[in-house]
């Protein structure tokens, strides 16, 4: 018994998160007492196989096996990546803070300022809230995150301007850890887009994670953009908890990428709150993106709605694993879920499951995922009318995803998702 409980440590120290082969040196924002935990968590811990349930379908070995360096010196790039010309942007380079690219000023009452720059008696606070047992990324985040974004909207603000936090990777092989944490107090009302983008910048890894607390009566709005290089990774996880009456509203619009999984916890703890969640993936060639969401319904007279929709094309694969939970005192919930996919070709994979946890008796709730092929009678009908195949098929396309597109308020945030689209898929979506 001995022997066996030494060659189980071993085996455990040989394939823990700790054993990679990354340059992990610099100067880290979180407390160093949190970080020691995550350290510990990670010396423990091994990453995720297709043998772990929650990443059955997606594959981490790439992630695991890169050598990797975390930036030790801020990087500026030239250039405006804002995507409004009056909104408030904060960018990060390489997993730092970039004062040049940055806005400089902000509306009165609004609390904002990078993790790097605030006092360490504040910044030693954050962080306490994610979960790390388990958790190989969100251990490596907390253990090694650079810079992030705080951001504070005070009771009763409207912030007028959106808010942008750009993400950007550049150079090859670098680990971007960031963590932002977002609050709006009660009856604020705060727009944010948060994309992720590469400029000259390829087989780097962007491991982020966004707190946000949405207040009573409060509504919170985040459109998120995935737009990197085809051949980054990233980890993205949100999580939310909402109090009572407040709105929650999370757009993710996945374009780019070789791996992405996008990680969503909503916690609902007061009552006759909102949840919408919306998600669109388009792939081609090998990318990889996998959707995992969790609504939890904790108390009563709530409302959650769900779309995600995937077109996917070449040897892509997506996942999509939904989970709502209707605790035993949470009656009169209306929950909907639905995933549904288009595949272009014989060789596109998607994985689909919805699902529902009910413990209680008065609720409405439903979820479902379709999966399928362009409808080749209507493509011959639109063809009958003059367009050739190509653009019947775009028409069909453009159609199945713009449902979600539409969701999303923010103009120049949907221009920019025409504009990839033209530009990497040649599609016109009007």
């Amino acid at each position: 018994m001995l022997i066996n409980n030494f060659i189980q440590m071993q085996i455990i120290e040989k394939e823990s998160a700790a054993s990679v082969n990354w340059q992990l040196n610099g100067s880290f924002v979180l407390n160093p007492e949190l970080r020691q935990k995550a350290l510990e968590v990670l010396d423990q811990t091994p990453f995720p196989t297709t043998k772990t349930e929650a990443w059955k379908y997606t594959r981490v070995a790439k992630i695991k096996n890169s050598t990797l360096s975390v930036q030790e010196n801020p990087l500026t790039v030239n250039g405006n990546f804002g995507l409004e010309e009056n909104s408030i942007q904060y960018v990060f380079v390489n997993g730092h803070f970039s004062a040049e690219l940055s806005s400089k000023s902000y509306p009165e009452g609004l609390k904002i300022e990078a993790l790097s720059h605030m006092e360490a008696t504040e910044a030693a606070v954050l962080g306490t809230a994610v979960p790390l047992d388990g958790e190989v990324f969100s251990a490596i985040n907390t253990a090694y995150a650079t810079d992030g974004l705080y951001v504070h909207v005070s009771a009763k603000m409207q912030i007028e301007p959106t808010i942008e936090i750009i993400q950007i990777n550049t150079n090859k092989n670098i680990l971007s850890n960031l963590r932002h944490v977002l609050v709006a107090e009660a009856f604020a009302e705060v727009r944010f887009v948060q994309r992720s983008i590469s400029v000259d910048g390829s087989e780097n890894f962007t491991n982020v994670i966004s707190e946000i607390r949405v207040g009573k009566n409060a509504k919170l709005i985040i459109d998120k953009l995935q737009e990197e290089d085809a051949s980054c990774f990233q980890i993205s996880t949100e999580l939310v908890s909402q109090e009572q009456d407040s709105n929650f509203t999370i757009n993710t619009v996945t374009l780019n990428g070789t791996l992405v999984r996008n990680n969503l916890t909503i916690e609902v703890d007061g009552q006759n709150c909102e949840t919408h969640l919306n998600g669109a993936y388009i792939l081609n060639g090998n990318q990889h993106v996998d959707n995992h969401t969790i609504v939890d319904h904790k108390v009563a007279n709530c409302e959650s709605n769900e779309l995600y929709k995937g077109v996917i094309d070449g040897k892509a694969t997506a996942v999509f694993n939904g989970k709502v939970f209707v605790r035993k005192d949470a009656q009169k919930i209306n929950a909907f879920q639905s995933n549904a996919n288009v595949l272009l070709s014989d060789d596109a994979t998607i994985n689909s499951k919805p699902e529902l946890e009910i413990y209680a008796d008065d609720v409405k709730c439903s979820h479902g995922s379709t999966t399928g092929q362009l409808d080749e009678e209507a493509v011959f009908y639109l063809r009958a009318r003059g367009l050739s195949e190509a653009s019947a098929r775009q028409l069909m396309v453009g159609a199945f995803v713009e449902d979600v597109l539409q969701k999303i308020e923010n103009e120049s945030v949907t221009n920019r998702i025409h504009f990839i689209l033209k530009e990497r898929f040649n599609w016109v979506i009007e």
